[in-house]
């Protein structure tokens, strides 16, 4: 069995979003049948997957095997044709014993939902290479996010690769074009984020009060005059649409998310109407000792858009800032919670002998 605390990131949300952050390559389906058969545990006991979560929770799950065990009455997959393993094994940038990285093109989502029938979840039994298991997501991006995608190859891949995400130790970089330039031109955005009410869960926005904590590093690589600024972001926390909206935030939406931008999201003079948001580079542990480091080529509207403004990607690849240890603060600050509980529960108990 395996053992998680919850960080305080994570307090108040369901326990199976909890999984979808931090084990993805566990379904849901397989979290609610643990969930029925006592296989996961909240602080020792049984749990449902819609309960909410507090800071210092112990959540123990079965060993990472067990996730690829199929759940009763799941849709078998179908066999992908010759045509889609190609395409699937066209996307691949990096192959080793232990990793898989896929260079995801904007529009292929990341796993399936209403109406989404092609997706890279679906294409994983074309990316075997002779593994006798299909490779598991360990992380996401957005359907019109492009870039560096990480799969594990191996069950003790997917917890070791899942554990750096959810420390906070995997160092990602987004390139974005976005409308004007962001002043100053190097920052951080700490602005807490909350599901925006009404809209279905869809939709983030900035909400001091109830909002999570999310934390974004920028800096401004190039621009175009005030017109236009190639940005590189660096989410130091991982929240649901967080450089989209922190972006958006700071008065300079990227270029074609219109969720956040709006009309204002859009440049004239031939710059693509897509997104530009591109998940640039990812540093990581590798299982196998040393550290992966992997960059993805920017999808051809990105590129075009980069050469219409004078943009040169090769002044991009810059070194990383130091980052402050976020998951040292979260953990300190769940210990805290922790002890605060015991001493209540001991007060308690003091209360009950009088």
């Amino acid at each position: 069995m395996r053992s998680f605390t919850v960080d305080a990131d994570d307090a108040d949300i369901r326990l199976d979003r909890w999984f979808k952050r931090h084990l993805p390559e566990v379904s849901f389906n397989t979290v609610s049948r643990w969930s029925r058969t006592g296989e996961v545990r909240l602080d020792g006991r049984k749990t449902e997957p819609g309960e909410r979560l507090a800071a210092g929770q112990t959540i123990t799950v079965p060993p990472a095997e067990a996730a690829l065990a199929p759940a009763a009455g799941e849709t078998p997959r179908r066999p992908l044709s010759a045509a889609e393993v190609e395409y699937a094994q066209s996307l691949v940038i990096h192959r080793d014993k232990a990793a898989i990285v896929l260079n995801k093109p904007p529009g292929l989502a990341t796993q399936g939902g209403t109406g989404t029938t092609t997706h890279v979840d679906g294409l994983l039994d074309g990316l075997c290479f002779g593994f006798p298991g299909r490779p598991k997501l360990v992380h996401r991006l957005d359907k019109d996010t492009s870039g560096v995608l990480l799969l594990a190859r191996t069950a003790r891949a997917a917890a070791f690769f899942s554990k750096a995400f959810s420390g906070r130790t995997a160092r990602k970089a987004y390139w974005a074009l976005v409308v004007g330039r962001p002043e100053p031109d190097a920052g951080e955005i700490d602005a807490a984020l909350a599901k925006q009410p009404g809209s279905g869960g869809e939709k983030m926005h900035v909400d001091p009060a109830t909002g999570q904590k999310a934390v974004t590093r920028y800096r401004v690589l190039d621009h175009a005059a005030d017109r236009a600024a190639w940005v590189e972001f660096q989410p130091l926390t991982g929240r649901t649409h967080q450089i989209r909206v922190h972006a958006a935030a700071i008065g300079h939406p990227i270029v074609g998310d219109a969720k956040y931008g709006g009309r204002d999201a859009f440049l004239t003079g031939g710059i693509s109407r897509k997104m530009h948001l591109h998940a640039r580079r990812l540093v990581i542990e590798h299982p196998d000792s040393g550290m992966l480091d992997i960059a993805a080529d920017l999808p051809p509207h990105m590129a075009e858009s980069f050469a219409m403004l004078g943009f040169d990607p090769a002044d991009g690849d810059v070194p990383f800032d130091d980052a402050p240890d976020l998951a040292a603060e979260a953990r300190a600050v769940a210990a805290a919670a922790k002890a605060r509980r015991k001493a209540h529960r001991g007060e308690r108990r003091n209360r009950g002998r009088g």
